[in-house]
């Protein structure tokens, strides 16, 4: 796993820990949903040293509870820099593809690269994105099926 990439197991948090947070998160998004918006959001951090907040912009506020969201249904989460360098077995393994396979999207321009010496690096950032347009074509496809077997009266 590379160094950039942590990965955080709901493990760690003790039930009553992830209801907690559960009954905090649904206090904040029943605001949010009453058109109130996420602004930015402060973290109260508490150590040997006192007390400090820790003010995070707008654009972190959803990822952030969206992360905290998967933490309390008691899925793992991963957090990564998306600038990262990744090998080709690397992103294989994050698309869940064979090696050759990725090394022929590529080659097709499907998913930009770059050569250190002779060996193709991507961008995390690519990566995720390819597998995002993927998923979207196959959500649409799976919606044509849908309506054509509809239109069909094959599922009455």
């Amino acid at each position: 796993m590379p160094a950039s990439e942590r990965v955080i197991d709901p493990d760690a948090l003790s039930e009553e820990e992830r209801s907690s947070l559960r009954k905090q998160l649904r206090q904040i998004l029943s605001n949010v949903g009453q058109g109130k918006g996420v602004g930015p959001v402060s973290l109260q951090v508490e150590g040997e040293g006192g007390e400090t907040t820790l003010s995070l912009p707008d654009a972190a506020a959803g990822p952030l509870l969206d992360l905290l969201s998967d933490l309390a249904e008691g899925r793992a989460v991963s957090v990564s820099d998306a600038d990262e360098e990744l090998t080709t077995r690397e992103a294989a393994e994050l698309l869940n593809v064979s090696r050759p396979h990725l090394t022929r999207l590529l080659k097709e321009g499907e998913i930009p690269s770059h050569k250190v010496g002779s060996h193709h690096r991507v961008y995390r950032r690519d990566v995720l994105a390819y597998k995002a347009r993927r998923q979207e074509e196959s959500e649409e496809a799976m919606q044509e099926l849908t309506r054509l077997s509809q239109e069909l009266g094959l599922y009455d």
